[in-house]
């Protein structure tokens, strides 16, 4: 294992790939969808946004808890919430209503065909498309594990359910419906739409594993069939009766939430342990010090050392140690992807990317770092 070092020159900032522009065409978009539901039912809707912001924050907070590992660039997180509420939401509603106009044209409800087969099928493809658009460009630079993939698609599919939970309550017609609704959509399902798309994000994460197009094809293509077989068994269940959806909902749902939440959290460890083996070649090329090695693997570590530093040297001087570890990580992940034969020209300048950012982390904490060879870490 060899890292090229440079000096430690200044690091120009990341580029994570979520344009600025875009943020704000997609959170205007959001805005205007907000606006026209409150055009129509300003009571229904404000009860609505109370309700489903209050769930879907817990949820955020969720999947915030699950990448603290290797955190990713909240612009790009923002940048995926917002297509869910926007993008995704514009083009399901379009497609959905020019699908139920030609499947059920005369009739006033809506068809079975359109909420169990077309629904499913259009809205897990439009929150998709926001991984498939995270797999170009510098971008796909930040999709270094399954915890990666499973964050940007649960946060998508979190910004597509908040508004699509606002416009159920809001569409309700009284205010005991309303909160009916709300019940069944925000405390019995609010990872529903998450869960969903978390099969699109696993069919990434294999595709990223994969040599040939037609590989990746493929497992993109099984991750988005699961994602709709799940969704389409959801709603279909939901037209069905009480019975079948309550049903669905213990003996199937539940077991395929829990074993998700099983595979997040061994993703999660995952990563520590590809950090870990990573350690030891940084130290042989004089990245890190040995004594650093104790705390860059642990996240309890991690917080412990840079509370220390915090009262070392203030916010700058923990912010400095912070910066060093995400470093550090991002450059173990991109030597993992080496290790595993995934190497090529661009990956390898991307290494040396990662190696001077390591060094001129190193720099700008090195007062703080220099204190820390020192401190004894609380014992566990």
């Amino acid at each position: 294992m060899s890292y090229a070092t440079l000096s430690p020159l200044p690091r120009p900032i990341r580029k994570v790939g979520a344009p600025l522009a875009a943020i704000i065409a997609c959170g205007t978009v959001a805005a205007l969808i907000l606006i026209l539901l409150t055009a129509v039912n300003p009571v229904g809707t404000t009860i609505g946004f109370g309700l489903s912001t209050l769930a879907m924050v817990v949820v955020l907070l969720c999947y915030l808890w699950l990448d603290r590992w290797e955190p990713e660039p909240p612009r790009l997180l923002i940048f995926a919430f917002l297509w869910g509420a926007s993008v995704a939401i514009v083009v399901s509603v379009v497609l959905e209503l020019l699908v139920e106009s030609v499947v059920n044209s005369g009739h006033s409800e809506t068809s079975f065909f359109t909420v169990a087969v077309a629904a499913p099928v259009i809205e897990e493809a439009a929150k998709g498309l926001f991984l498939l658009l995270m797999l170009t460009g510098v971008r796909r630079n930040e999709l270094n594990s399954l915890t990666d993939c499973l964050v940007y698609a649960g946060v998508t599919a979190v910004g597509f359910a908040w508004i699509e939970d606002i416009f159920y309550i809001a569409n309700s017609e009284t205010l005991a419906s309303s909160l009916v609704t709300a019940a069944m959509r925000l405390i019995m399902a609010p990872f529903a739409h998450p869960l969903f798309t978390t099969f699109t994000g696993i069919g990434v994460y294999f595709a990223l594993q994969q040599r040939h197009t037609w590989g990746k094809v493929g497992c993109i293509a099984l991750g988005f069939v699961g994602a709709v077989v799940m969704h389409a068994l959801w709603n279909g269940s939901a037209l069905v009766s009480p019975g079948a959806y309550f049903g669905l909902y213990l003996v199937w749902m539940m077991p395929v939430f829990f074993l998700a939440i099983v595979l997040a959290v061994r993703s999660r460890k995952r990563e520590q342990a590809v950090v870990a083996q990573k350690l030891p070649g940084m130290v042989a090329a004089g990245l890190v010090t040995p004594a650093e090695t104790a705390w860059l693997g642990s996240i309890k570590a991690r917080k412990q050392v840079v509370s220390a530093a915090r009262g070392f040297g203030g916010k700058p001087a923990a912010s400095g140690v912070k910066n060093f570890a995400h470093q550090v990580i991002e450059l173990a992940f991109v030597r993992d992807r080496i290790d595993r034969g995934f190497g090529d020209p661009r990956v390898f300048a991307l290494q040396q990317q990662e190696v001077d950012g390591v060094v001129a982390a190193r720099a700008a904490a090195g007062p703080a770092l220099h204190w820390l060879n020192g401190y004894q870490l609380p014992r566990p």
